[in-house]
């Protein structure tokens, strides 16, 4: 099944175009015209999706369940054809984009289980007690409830499960709120066809098409158009952290503030423990490789920082990672954007003073190649920038003079979306200290493993302090990110016959 996309906006139930366009700019294959949104576009999206607040949130569990799954056979219908547009654009392999659809699409199917369970309505009911003393107490039952539209902002590196479709698509819809989703422009025909699918559902399902929009391209006055509608109510967000940063000002910034759910990435940090890197250190040497330069390294869970102790098996431990990535030949990175920052990212911790460069391979282009440091824990501590993410497969070997140091330097990181304890059984005393520093830091901790890979399921937390993200009590990955879009409201002495169906 080949897909040619016609470059429109889906606004509403239409499909239309403004006077202006942009031409995408695919790793390899056809490019094609696309119409550049306008805040015109996106005031006539968001009031579609006001009007539809208030069918949508009405709706029963069980139709908003079968929503969300039509929602993924429709994207499986199309399956070969999602995966020719998206490995076009973004260069990514098609073994990634059929594994990244299973897991879009599967995320959909377990929010709809997840929903018609109904326990994340978080339901509570104090009963009266008229006959209490000194004063009776009032009937008081309490429920989530949708919060209204939320826009969505599509990632650059997960053009299926973080963009049109994604997590913050799927929670929204879950929750009961309609969706206005701002494509990224690096892979506008893959939002295209995906818009097409939720768009077939809304139809299949009999809803309000002002349920699902999506505005393509656009400059930043469409993104500050979106987060500063008055009718948004809640903005979903995976990108950079200066693109990230002014979305949130904006959002505090408006007459009436909203929830800015921005995943803005990590560098990741793994300490290995000294017992587990004597037993093991070139093992997690090489797989440290393998994480690292995943997908090029576009993941926000790539573990770009190795802490572990100084000495001769640290040696061994940085002979064993720089074999591992020697061989490794250039990778297509998603935009030329991304692989300009990656180098500049590169260049900058080659010029950090203490860093010794390890592993350094021109690239150009949209291309790029692993690069690998070392420096010592006194360096790191005495240089902030250095827990600086850079974005693609660059890692740095932090090498620390003793557990204090290692300490020090757990104490010394921004918030992260996960950390990682290499360890045997005879690290468990000094594990256990770092552990309590590495839950202040970090939404998700690992043990003896790589934190790419993001499993979606009812206990994974992807999100952190700041800067990884910019809500720590949130998740963008699992069923508890359904609960972002929600909000409490008590209900006292209603009679039944007038309080929400799933109340009673």
């Amino acid at each position: 099944m080949t897909f040619t996309p016609h470059g429109k906006h889906l606004v509403a139930g239409n499909w239309c175009g403004s006077d202006q366009s942009f031409t995408s700019e695919p790793a390899h294959g056809e490019a094609f015209e696309f119409s550049i949104g306008t805040p015109a576009l996106v005031d006539e999206a968001v009031r579609a999706a006001e009007d539809a607040f208030w069918s949508y949130s009405d709706t029963s569990r069980e139709e908003r369940a079968v929503f969300l799954e039509t929602i993924a056979q429709e994207i499986d219908a199309r399956g070969d054809a999602v995966t020719e547009i998206g490995t076009s654009e973004t260069g990514l392999p098609e073994a990634r984009l059929v594994g990244e659809r299973g897991r879009t699409t599967g995320q959909l199917r377990l929010f709809a289980s997840h929903i018609r369970d109904g326990a994340y309505l978080d339901r509570r009911h104090d009963a009266a007690l008229p006959d209490r003393a000194p004063l009776p107490r009032p009937d008081l039952r309490m429920m989530q409830r949708p919060i209204g539209p939320v826009a969505v902002f599509g990632a650059s590196n997960f053009p299926l499960a973080f963009s049109t479709a994604g997590g913050d698509t799927a929670s929204a819809l879950a929750a009961g709120c309609p969706v206005v989703v701002k494509g990224h422009s690096a892979h506008p025909g893959t939002g295209e066809i995906i818009a097409e699918a939720i768009h077939a559902a809304i139809q299949k399902c009999g809803l309000h098409p002002g349920v699902f929009s999506l505005i393509q391209g656009g400059k930043r006055d469409v993104g500050q158009a979106l987060v500063q509608h008055p009718l948004i109510k809640a903005v979903g967000f995976t990108g950079s952290l200066g693109g990230g940063r002014a979305l949130f000002d904006l959002c505090a910034a408006r007459p009436e503030p909203i929830p800015f759910f921005g995943e803005l990435g990590s560098v990741n940090p793994m300490f290995i423990l000294p017992a587990a890197l004597h037993a093991r250190g070139a093992e997690i040497a090489a797989g440290w490789a393998g994480s690292l330069t995943m997908g090029a390294g576009q993941f926000c869970t790539n573990p770009g920082i190795s802490v572990l102790m100084d000495g001769p098996e640290a040696d061994a431990f940085v002979a064993a990672a720089t074999a591992a990535l020697e061989p490794m030949g250039a990778q297509t990175m998603l935009t030329d954007g991304i692989a300009q920052a990656y180098r500049a990212g590169r260049d900058r911790i080659a010029a950090t003073q203490g860093a010794q460069s390890l592993l350094s391979a021109s690239c150009e282009g949209r291309e790029a190649t692993p690069n690998l440091f070392a420096i010592t824990g006194k360096a790191w501590l005495a240089n902030e920038e250095l827990g600086e993410e850079v974005f693609g497969p660059l890692g740095l070997i932090v090498r620390v003079a003793d557990l204090d140091e290692m300490m020090a330097v757990a104490r010394s990181l921004q918030g992260q979306l996960t950390c990682t304890l290499h360890l045997d059984d005879s690290d468990s005393a000094p594990a256990r200290d770092l552990l309590r520093v590495l839950e202040r830091k970090a939404g998700r901790i690992l043990a003896n493993g790589f934190p790419t890979g993001v499993e979606v399921c009812e206990a994974m937390v992807h999100g952190g302090p700041y800067p990884a993200s910019t809500n720590f009590g949130a998740t963008s990955v699992g069923t508890l990110a359904i609960r972002r879009f929600l909000r409490p409201v008590s209900y006292q002495n209603l009679p039944e016959g007038i309080l929400p169906n799933d109340l009673i």
